[in-house]
């Protein structure tokens, strides 16, 4: 049965006909680091928990169906899905990324990536003439966050996929903010998928977790030899946890956006807010080409207040929402990028993006809409 989006967060297919142990319903924790062997060159399809677990394989499949792949790796963390894909490339490699991209992922490639011999191009991919002009005849990938992180920069991903296919290039895109129930790059040719699963897909902010999913079987074996091989596993109670999260991702993620349509269209009437990054409201650059290659906008505001003192202001004032690194949980997060997710991005990068002393970003929760606004509002208005 083609089971739609809701129910394939839920359901396996078939998963009566194949069933668990002593018919469960949720499935088990098989919180073990070996199997038996049953004879000599005989095995029961699982062999050792850091090539493939149960549990593991379960929530892999998940997420291989949510995002239209062929197959999926769930790592310990996003940072440790974003290692396994470069371990793809060789040393004397290029790849062109955003610019706008989250601080982790910089701080990698100019550390772990270029002593590996790796090297890397930052631009505006929402502008497809200038990602083409920084194509070298090394260049092996484009690497894409959209929206961006925190900027919400948002790329055509079919431009980037006639690039890709132009110069017989890899398709990178880092899926995190939308999630695969808004966004779907598979559809657009990427060739590689890549998530945090700490963020929405796990969505309650109490456990790490990184998917590399692959639309290519060529791709998904070296991916597999290679995973097996670094030990970037998933444990199986982290599984188990994600699996139960993802069966929530539809509801969350629409109460999220529904949250933050309304505290973006507020925070615009705010005289201490300069500018509101969101990618739902209809003055956003990239609108419309997001409407063309998503069903939704995410939960994700980043906002300019007036000045650094006000940003501080509030984030020592807010109660009800956390001021705390992360995003997508069911709580709302406020993010001093600066400071915090962007600490490691070259000043004159960050200064040249935005992202200065007076720029939050806010992670918008499912708690009720009008507690948020009115948390926000005595941060910014109340008295002292």
């Amino acid at each position: 049965m083609d089971y739609k989006f809701e129910t394939r967060c839920i359901h396996r297919e078939n998963e009566h006909e194949e069933g668990h142990p002593y018919g469960s319903v949720c499935t088990p924790i098989y919180q073990t680091a070996t199997f038996y062997h049953p004879g000599i060159g005989q095995t029961t399809g699982f062999n050792y928990t850091r090539e493939s677990n149960p549990t593991r394989t379960e929530l892999e499949d998940i997420v291989t169906s949510l995002e239209e792949a062929k197959d999926t790796v769930a790592c310990a963390n996003g940072m440790a899905a974003i290692v396994l894909c470069m371990e793809l490339f060789e040393s004397g490699d290029h790849i062109v990324c955003s610019e706008d991209l989250y601080g982790g992922s910089v701080r990698m490639f100019q550390t772990t990536g270029e002593k590996r011999g790796l090297t890397f191009t930052y631009v505006n991919t929402a502008d497809a003439a200038a990602t083409e002009a920084a194509i070298k005849s090394n260049t092996k990938a484009l690497y894409i966050e959209t929206p961006s992180n925190p900027t919400m920069q948002i790329t055509d991903l079919a431009k980037m996929k006639s690039l890709a296919d132009k110069y017989n290039l890899l398709l990178i895109v880092d899926n995190t903010f939308l999630s695969p129930y808004f966004q779907k790059p598979i559809r657009f040719g990427a060739d590689l998928v890549i998530h945090s699963g700490t963020k929405f897909l796990g969505g309650h902010n109490d456990t790490l977790a990184g998917f590399l999913s692959t639309s290519r079987e060529d791709l998904a074996a070296k991916i597999r030899y290679l995973y097996k091989t670094v030990g970037s596993c998933l444990a199986p109670f982290d599984s188990y946890l994600l699996i139960r999260g993802i069966k929530t991702l539809p509801i969350r993620m629409e109460r999220q956006q529904e949250n933050a349509l309304a505290i973006a269209k507020w925070l615009q009437t705010q005289k201490k807010i300069k500018q509101v990054y969101y990618i739902g409201l209809e003055d956003h650059p990239g609108y419309e080409i997001n409407k063309k290659q998503t069903t939704g906008f995410g939960s994700m505001i980043s906002i300019r207040t007036d000045s650094e003192a006000t940003a501080r202001r509030v984030l020592e004032r807010i109660r009800l929402i956390t001021y705390a690194e992360s995003l997508g949980g069911v709580e709302s997060l406020m993010t001093y990028p600066m400071l915090q997710t962007h600490g490691d991005v070259p000043v004159e990068t960050r200064e040249r993006l935005g992202i200065t002393e007076d720029f939050l970003r806010f992670s918008v929760g499912i708690e009720n809409v009008d507690d948020l606004i009115a948390d926000l509002d005595q941060a910014l208005n109340g008295e002292d």
